[in-house]
């Protein structure tokens, strides 16, 4: 994933600072508790692909 690209990208719904997970490929709003997914490198910031992230999950 892209250094200056991660600098620049926010949650969608938010538009609060999102967290790089790379062992799960997810870029991870901690206010929405969302899970953007990035598939080949390319990040899918679309709220219906979001996955919720359960209470029990720390992020």
């Amino acid at each position: 994933m892209d250094a200056k690209l991660l600098e620049i990208l926010v949650c969608p719904l938010c538009k609060g600072p999102l967290v790089y997970k790379k062992a799960a490929q997810e870029l991870i709003c901690k206010p929405c508790r969302l899970g953007y997914p990035v598939k080949d490198d390319i990040p899918v910031m679309l709220e219906e692909e979001a996955r919720k992230l359960p209470a029990e999950e720390e992020v």
